[in-house]
């Protein structure tokens, strides 16, 4: 903690928020909009239910309860520990993940450094119960993190560690594996409150908090990533003295070793303008100031590998992607490889496609900025978490904008009727006059009481992905000469 407190004292950045609100987010990441997320750990063994088997294999009456007698037998002879030997990765090529990740389009990549289980892929000293003395016996992180970077990508790391003060709790209700021998991996497996999101239940004691803490400047300084991301259970009160700490810490590490960084948030952890605020599986209905962040997944029914995942259309996905960039936001797509290091096919066929469509028509979302408007159109996209399955599908009469210099990027989610697209929120004082698709065809183009009408050419080839006009400024205005 000694070393933790010269850091802060070093400066510029002081423990409180006022101090954190200097905070600026790095131009990589506003210009970057798309990163991999990964939830890989001793949970994707099982591949039953979701990341979470590990609280639920100790609840009866779920699933994961049931499950779990009937495929491994008694919880006493065989617990969460036992599948540790089980999660091999005797396949994971971090190269291999790495060059998918840039075929995909990614500009960043987070990695989970430990999920709730307590279980961490990287290379501790504060715990015997990490990837690279257990299981694959591999530093995970630190691997993964060299491939990335070769790959010209920034590389990030989650902490879901505050959520394990309660994690586990049910190993203190039945007959389990639990002994003491275990507490420092099973504990402190306190009771849990019935409503997670509260933030005045169940307060972590300073034990646990002291540890949060230490494990992750343990990151920061190993690993030196360049977003930290956070779950949502760090905004429990008891935690906010110690995001402070940690957010100097992080940000006066960041300056000292000259990169940019930035700490994800959920809710109201951070107050506004001291860090990313990130929506889990969902989005904002209208644009935002500050760059933000949504973080959800290919599959619509978990994070970790699974046997049976719902997964969602590529197409879906890269609307979603239009739609959050419109808005100032970036997305984080997460993927789940098996317990063997291998990625499943569906997911990296998901990944190709979404790479294919930026490899084409990414000059509208890096480097991008909102526009005066983020779209309009008849469909309504619901805001907050945990609404990424629950909404309309975009139609041919919603546009998102996007602008780059003196450039405004239409990007149109459907196939227009008869041809032609109307930009109802363009108009001739915006001075754009030039439209062009992004392959470069010329585009008639003219004002009406409707706003501009863009005409496509008859040959355009139209798939099921959003298409992209190109607008230039020119004199303000519209003439025949245009059309």
């Amino acid at each position: 903690m000694e070393e933790i407190q010269k850091v802060i004292e070093k400066g510029p950045f002081t423990a409180s928020m006022a101090s954190l609100k200097n905070y600026k987010v790095p131009k990589w990441y506003e210009d970057g909009k798309f990163g991999i997320f990964i939830h890989w750990g001793p949970y994707c063994v099982p591949a039953f239910g979701s990341e979470w088997y590990p609280r639920f294999m100790y609840q009866p009456g779920t699933k994961e309860f049931e499950h779990h007698i009937k495929t491994y037998g008694p919880h006493k002879d065989f617990g969460y520990k036992d599948f540790i030997p089980m999660f091999t990765a005797e396949q994971f090529d971090p190269k291999d993940w790495a060059q998918l990740f840039k075929e995909a389009g990614a500009r960043f990549v987070v990695p989970v450094a430990e999920h709730h289980d307590g279980f961490q892929m990287y290379k501790s000293d504060l715990s015997r119960w990490n990837a690279a003395e257990m299981g694959p016996k591999r530093d995970i992180l630190g691997e993964l993190g060299q491939a990335v970077r070769e790959e010209g990508m920034i590389l990030g790391a989650s902490s879901h560690r505050a959520e394990h003060y309660w994690f586990m709790d049910g190993v203190h209700k039945i007959d389990s594996d639990y002994t003491e021998d275990l507490e420092d991996f099973y504990g402190p497996a306190a009771p849990a409150p019935e409503d997670h999101s509260s933030v005045t239940l169940c307060p972590p004691t300073a034990d646990h908090l002291d540890d949060w803490l230490l494990r992750t400047c343990e990151i920061v300084d190993k690993y030196r990533p360049q977003i930290v991301w956070f779950d949502w259970w760090i905004n429990h009160l008891s935690f906010r003295p110690y995001l402070e700490k940690f957010a100097a810490y992080y940000y006066n590490r960041c300056a000292e070793w000259n990169i940019g960084g930035a700490i994800n948030y959920k809710y109201t952890a951070y107050d506004e303008g001291c860090a990313v605020f990130d929506v889990e599986r969902g989005q904002l209905s209208n644009g935002r100031t500050m760059l933000w962040q949504n973080d959800t997944s290919v599959s619509k029914n978990s994070w970790g590998y699974i046997e049976g995942h719902d997964y969602k259309k590529p197409v879906d996905i890269v609307c979603d992607l239009v739609d959050i960039v419109s808005k100032n936001g970036a997305l984080l797509l997460n993927i789940g490889p098996k317990a063997d290091g291998t990625i499943p096919e569906e997911e990296r066929n998901i990944m190709r496609e979404i790479g294919r469509w930026l490899k084409a028509n990414g000059e509208a979302i890096y480097g991008t900025r909102p526009w005066k408007i983020f779209g309009e159109g008849p469909t309504q996209i619901p805001e907050g978490a945990f609404t990424d399955t629950n909404r309309d599908k975009f139609t041919e009469k919603d546009i998102r904008y996007t602008a780059k210099g003196q450039t405004l990027y239409a990007i149109v989610m459907g196939r227009p009727e008869g041809g032609t697209v109307r930009l109802t929120e363009v108009r001739p004082e915006d001075g754009y006059r030039i439209a062009t698709l992004l392959e470069g065809e010329r585009l008639k183009a003219k004002p009406s009481e409707e706003g501009l009408l863009v005409t496509m050419p008859e040959t355009f080839t139209y798939e099921e992905y959003p298409f992209v006009i190109r607008l230039n400024k020119g004199r303000a205005g519209f003439d025949d000469k245009d059309e």
